[in-house]
């Protein structure tokens, strides 16, 4: 199958294909993205948890007609769940067969060698990207990477730096046109420099007031620009509070449609003491929320956006 490149020419052309596909990047944002794609580099997104970096790697894969291909990291993680496998199910299924029909010989090297072929083998994420025959490069997304042991990471750099895998049964696969890829990071653990150096570099931080609130009424259905606004501005305040875990665009987003569902027009006293655990998801932030003066913060936004 022939294959083509993603090729945006312009900054404003990456900010633009990703507003049309409902992310909403600064210029900062877009132009990491956009030289990533250009040099056919990976980019690591760090930044607090909810500030969009996923999304990024849904939105490209969106605009750009590619596959998304996720490997979310985790302790512990390792080759057999992130690069391949072999089907062991299918290919003792595959002797059985043979030994029922007699066809097992006396040639055990053949018989192996057609245990260990790529009708056996499963590709995992980093496989499936490298080794992929797409008509676009898929996107592939590494989420949360500093969740991930030292060794995967020195691993993932060995794969990045080429595009390649050695399978040792079956030889080498690279790719003829490399994915795009998007790491992200909350930044539980500090990703080391080798890969920082192999990879272009941003950190993501919650939007600006006016950018929360579009973000808010394009991924919403029914609220109010008002509500938005609102829901929007109450949050900013709750992330100066030194909270646990300050809120993200995702905890804006629901709460807002929380709101909605509670009937609400716009953000009330008594709908968002009801449901703040919505947007706060951790007892201590609650209580300092609620400590700090919840109906203050909910007048003060009702004040500025009449």
């Amino acid at each position: 199958m022939s294959q083509r490149t993603f090729d945006p020419s312009t900054v404003g052309e990456v900010t633009e294909g990703l507003a049309d596909h409902d992310y909403l990047a600064d210029e900062a944002l877009a132009t990491a993205v956009f030289l990533a794609i250009q040099l056919r580099r990976p980019l690591l997104l760090e930044g607090e948890a909810g500030v969009g970096k996923t999304e990024v790697a849904k939105a490209l894969a969106r605009w750009s007609g590619g596959r998304l291909i996720r490997l979310q990291c985790y302790e512990g993680l390792d080759a057999a769940q992130a690069v391949y496998e072999w089907d062991y199910s299918r290919q003792l299924l595959h002797l059985r067969t043979r030994e029922a029909v007699g066809d097992l010989g006396a040639d055990a090297e053949a018989v192996e060698d057609t245990l260990y072929s790529e009708k056996f083998l499963v590709k995992r994420p980093l496989l499936d990207a490298i080794a992929h025959d797409d008509p676009v490069p898929p996107v592939l997304l590494i989420d949360e990477v500093d969740r991930a042991d030292d060794e995967f990471e020195a691993f993932l750099l060995e794969i990045l730096s080429e595009y390649a895998i050695t399978v040792p049964e079956l030889g080498r696969f690279a790719a003829t046109v490399p994915p795009l890829v998007i790491i992200t990071s909350n930044r539980t653990r500090d990703v080391h420099d080798a890969l920082k150096r192999r990879a272009l570099y941003h950190w993501v931080d919650h939007p600006g007031f006016a950018r929360e609130v579009e973000i808010i009424r394009r991924r919403t259905d029914g609220v109010t620009d008002r509500l938005a606004g609102q829901v929007a501005m109450a949050v900013a305040q709750f992330r100066g509070l030194g909270l646990y875990k300050p809120p993200g665009v995702a905890e804006s987003i629901d709460w807002a449609q929380a709101m909605q569902r509670l009937e609400q027009s716009s953000l009330t006293l008594a709908a968002a003491d009801a449901s703040l655990g919505t947007v706060l998801k951790y007892r201590e932030d609650l209580q300092r929320v609620r400590d700090a003066g919840l109906d203050g913060i909910v007048a003060e936004a009702a004040q500025q956006l009449p």
